[in-house]
């Protein structure tokens, strides 16, 4: 077809929709929320078609938690469990996916741990400080993201600093001998921009194995973390970024959970490094962006475990893995209705294991030397933007993983505005996959011809907007389908493609802004998940829950928020007899409040658990019990 054809058709339809609208895109908006994560182009939220949430700075400083699960667990769709004291392992589900399944990124790089079973990512170690915002997308990424998205994605975006030098500096303690200090720093300017930050978290911590249980013996956690950012931007047409952290960390652990599970020998340190260059340059008046990523995250883990009165054995274990990862994404703006996002990527994951133990049954070895994988990917995503009200995105890529062979992905989402009723229709469905673990791969229980994991997922909702924008309700239905799943084949002993699985489910959620600067947030969550080979429920996939926060600023000086969390029955698996269990339902009221002291000078505090509910979010280990915290904050 012609161009002067196609601008013709589209012009007339324009017209018949609204005789007033022009073809057009986003002109002389303000205060609009961007997101990067859900199309890896900075897009208005109003624009994206995929359910994402956005936690900013001022929501995580108000929580005045300690680490990244902290801050996500009371998210819609997002159910956060912890076996055991602060560091302890830490499972993510995303709308019914397993823990593995969702890709955690730092500035879009991935994070994963390949030498970790199921190739997952810890978040428990990832303290809070010069995090700018938290973007968790739901539901199947696999065109923009490849392997490791098949539940969804977890981005954090570091603090990009800004303006004359600002310092903070903060130091909090409270229950069970937790303490905490930050330094925060951060400035720049039209040349150069940095921000950094140093924290340290200290604790005593509780009992992994479950205190009900009969367990008494405390296992602490300490973590020094450090992160900077820093951009430089020479020219109109070339910025350079540059991010790094480095986390250094020490846990207490237990054997089990249950009775008998204390084990004070046992313990594990646990180190990070991470970094990434971003150099980006703008051609042809804004016409073609280029974006390069280049990025490498280190994980080294190890386990001591000494006899002692309450075990024989003697353990000694470590894993070490790295990701590299290049990519070059090329954005080609056509006009102010289409937007084409094209790029290769090339992803090296490299790790090895060494396990040796004696115990009761004699001396066990399980090692493999440094093993490497490769995936070469390509994608191609179309943005389409039509009357500003019209938003679609289509997108496809195709990966060649050096063991697991090759695999294609596809995703299409679009999303409608009504502007005179201020409503938002909107539907995506998309596939992904992940590789093999290299632990899946060449341990003693691995399987070099593993097929990929696969899903296939779909939703659809619409959200409202009520008295302007002082207030949105929302509503989404999901599907999800995964297949070939990776399991533990207990015949076989070793993985093995031995499962299918179904989640399905509906997400709501509301917001209000009331007079007096009183904010209320509250969301709800139904999954409905099925083995699909034994036809029971996957386990520690809880069919209700739902969140409550309210937050008021009291006085111009003082504010005050409530957080409720209701995680309803769930199955799961005794540690002990092995057999599927039903876990509890629980309620969790936590409290939040600070005071300015001065323009410089803020005290806070936090009461978590406040009813003391007694609970376990996996069968047999410890949770918190009531607990408090305060500290101070500085500003200079």
């Amino acid at each position: 077809m012609k161009k002067s054809s196609t601008v013709g058709l589209l012009a007339a339809v324009a017209c018949f929709l609204d005789a007033d609208v022009m073809l057009h895109g986003a002109q002389g908006e303000t205060n609009v929320e961007i997101v990067v994560t859900a199309t890896r182009v900075e897009t208005a939220s109003r624009q994206v078609s995929s359910s994402v949430s956005v936690l900013g700075a001022d929501r995580i400083e108000k929580g005045n938690g300690n680490t990244l699960s902290d801050v996500v667990r009371d998210l819609p769709g997002v159910y956060i469990s912890r076996s055991g004291s602060a560091g302890a392992e830490t499972s993510v589900h995303i709308r019914g996916a397993a823990s593995g399944h969702t890709l955690f990124t730092i500035d879009g790089a991935r994070m994963n741990d390949p030498v970790s079973i199921g190739n997952s990512y810890t978040l428990d170690h990832l303290l809070l400080n010069n995090i700018e915002r938290i973007e968790i997308l739901r539901g199947p990424q696999g065109p923009i993201y490849g392997s490791d998205a098949m539940g969804g994605v977890v981005n954090v975006i570091t603090k990009k600093g800004e303006g004359p030098l600002s310092v903070d500096l903060s130091a909090k303690g409270g229950s069970y001998g937790t303490f905490e200090e930050t330094i925060k720093a951060s400035g720049g300017n039209s040349l150069m921009n940095y921000s950094v930050g140093v924290g340290r978290l200290d604790t005593d911590g509780i009992s992994s194995a479950g205190k009900a249980y009969g367990n008494t013996e405390k296992d602490g956690y300490r973590n020094t973390s450090a992160s900077l950012r820093f951009g430089l931007t020479p020219s109109e047409v070339f910025d350079l970024g540059i991010t790094a952290s480095y986390i250094d960390s020490w846990n207490a652990l237990d054997n089990y959970g249950g009775p008998g599970g204390d084990d004070p020998n046992f313990e594990a340190d646990y180190e990070q490094l991470f970094l990434k260059l971003s150099p980006r340059l703008i051609l042809m008046d804004g016409f073609w962006e280029q974006k390069l990523g280049v990025s490498f995250a280190q994980h080294d883990r190890t386990y001591r475990n000494d006899p002692d009165a309450t075990t024989f054995e003697y353990m000694r274990s470590s894993y070490d893995s790295y990701n590299l990862d290049i990519d070059w994404q090329h954005n080609l703006r056509f006009n102010e209705i289409n937007t084409l996002v094209l790029g290769v990527e090339t992803k090296e994951e490299s790790g090895k294991s060494d396990y040796y133990s004696e115990g009761m049954f004699g001396p066990y070895t399980d090692i493999f030397s440094k093993q490497t994988a490769r995936i070469n990917s390509a994608y191609v995503q179309d943005d389409i933007n039509l009357w500003d009200r019209w938003f679609s995105t289509l997108g496809l890529r195709v990966d060649e993983h050096s063991i697991a062979g090759s695999e294609v992905t596809y995703r299409a989402g679009s999303a409608y505005l009504f502007e005179a009723t201020g409503t938002k229709i909107k539907a995506t469905y998309g596939s992904a996959f992940k590789a093999p673990s290299l632990f899946q791969l060449y341990s003693s229980y691995g399987d070099e011809s593993l097929d990929p994991e696969k899903s296939v997922g779909w939703d659809a909702g619409i959200e409202q907007n009520i008295l302007g924008e002082d207030a949105k309700v929302g509503i989404s239905y999901f599907k999800n389908d995964f297949r070939d799943l990776i399991e533990f084949n207990f015949v076989e002993n070793k993985y093995g493609n031995v499962s299918e699985a179904e989640a399905k489910g509906v997400e709501l959620f509301a917001s209000v802004n009331l007079p007096c600067d009183i904010v209320l947030l509250a969301n709800y969550t139904y999954t409905d998940t099925e083995n699909k080979i034994t036809g029971e429920e996957l386990l520690r996939r809880p069919k209700n829950k739902y969140g409550f926060d309210i937050t008021c600023q009291v006085t111009e000086k003082a504010s005050i928020g409530v957080n409720v969390l209701c995680v309803g029955e769930r199955k799961d698996l005794d540690p002990v007899t092995f057999e599927t269990i039903d876990l509890d339902s629980y309620t969790l009221v936590n409290m939040v409040a600070s005071y300015d002291v001065s323009k410089n000078v803020q005290v806070f505090a936090r009461v978590d658990n406040l009813l003391d509910e007694e609970y376990e979010e996996v069968k047999g280990y410890g949770t918190p019990g009531l607990s408090g915290y305060g500290g101070v904050k500085m500003t200079f």
